[in-house]
C-alpha cells in the first residue's frame, strides 16, 4: 500500500509541474531548467476531483473541456487519470486546472484518500438518463466530505454535473426548483445539466467552481503570498513576493 500511495503522489508531483529532487515548483527552480513565464503574474495551482458512478460521461466531461473533443466508444477508468486545463482567468492570472478523473468503482476501495488529498474543489456527475447515478450522488458527497476539507475545516467546494441532458431524462432532473433545493440541502455550489457530446454548460460548469474556489482563497488567505496554491511572477520570470447554476440545456 506503501508503494502504490509513494506511485500516486509522485505522479501527482509531476503532473503539477514540481521538481521531484528538489520538490520546488519550476518557476523558481533551477534544477528543472523548465521556461518561465515573463510579466507579472499570478499563477494559481489547482486540483480538481471529478467524481461519481461509472459510465456517467466523467471522462466524456474532461475530454471535451481540456480538448473539446467527443467520443462516442466508451472505455471505463481504471483507478485514477489525469488532464491539465490552462485558463487565462484575466490579464493578470494564470490558472491551471489539474483535473483529477477518478473511476466510479472507487468509492468502494481504499485509495480515495490518497486520490483526494490537496484537492480544493470538485464535481460530482450523474447520468440523467439513469437515475440510480443520482441516488448514488449523496454518497459520493459524503465520502468527499469525509476525507478532504478546506484549511478552515469546511467542505471544498463541489458542483453537481446532470450529464447527458440531450437524452431523455428521469427523476428530479426535471423539477429545477426541487433540484436548487437538493443542492443546497446537501451542500453544493450550485448545478448544471450538461452534455459533453453537445458541449452544454461544460464551460460554465468549471467557471463557477473556480469563481468559488478563487473567493475561498480570497476569505482564506487574503493577500496572503505566501499561499502555496498562488506564485507571483515579476518581469524576469521569477518568483515574487463566484458561483451559479446553470439549469437550462440547449441541446
Amino acid at each position: 500500500m506503501d508503494q502504490l500511495r509513494n506511485y500516486y503522489h509522485d505522479c501527482y508531483r509531476r503532473y503539477r509541474g514540481v521538481c521531484l529532487p528538489c520538490q520546488a515548483s519550476p518557476v523558481y527552480c533551477g534544477h528543472c531548467g523548465m521556461a518561465q513565464m515573463s510579466g507579472e503574474k499570478r499563477e494559481h495551482l489547482y486540483k480538481i476531483l471529478v467524481i461519481g458512478e461509472l459510465g456517467t460521461g466523467k471522462t466524456s466531461i474532461i475530454k471535451r473541456y481540456v480538448h473539446q473533443f467527443f467520443s462516442q466508444h466508451y472505455r471505463a477508468t481504471i483507478g485514477v487519470d489525469f488532464a491539465l486545463k490552462v485558463l487565462n482567468w484575466d490579464p493578470a492570472t494564470i490558472i491551471r486546472l489539474q483535473l483529477w478523473d477518478i473511476a466510479g468503482q472507487e468509492r468502494f476501495g481504499n485509495m480515495t484518500r490518497v486520490y483526494y488529498k490537496e484537492a480544493v474543489g470538485a464535481f460530482i456527475v450523474f447520468d440523467v438518463t439513469r437515475a440510480s447515478t443520482f441516488d448514488a450522488v449523496v454518497k459520493w458527497k459524503q465520502d468527499l466530505d469525509s476525507k478532504v476539507q478546506m484549511a478552515d475545516g469546511s467542505p471544498i467546494p463541489c458542483v453537481l454535473l446532470a450529464n447527458k441532458c440531450d437524452q431523455q431524462k428521469e427523476g428530479m432532473v426535471n423539477n429545477p426548483s426541487k433540484m436548487d433545493e437538493y443542492c443546497k440541502e446537501k451542500g453544493f455550489t450550485g448545478w448544471f445539466e450538461t452534455s459533453a457530446k453537445e458541449n452544454v454548460n461544460i464551460e460554465e460548469a468549471a467557471r463557477a467552481l473556480v469563481s468559488k474556489i478563487l473567493l475561498n482563497d480570497k476569505l482564506l488567505h487574503g493577500n496572503d503570498t505566501k499561499d502555496p496554491t498562488k506564485i507571483a511572477l515579476d518581469n524576469n520570470g521569477k518568483a515574487g513576493g463566484e458561483a451559479t447554476s446553470g439549469k437550462s440545456c440547449a441541446c
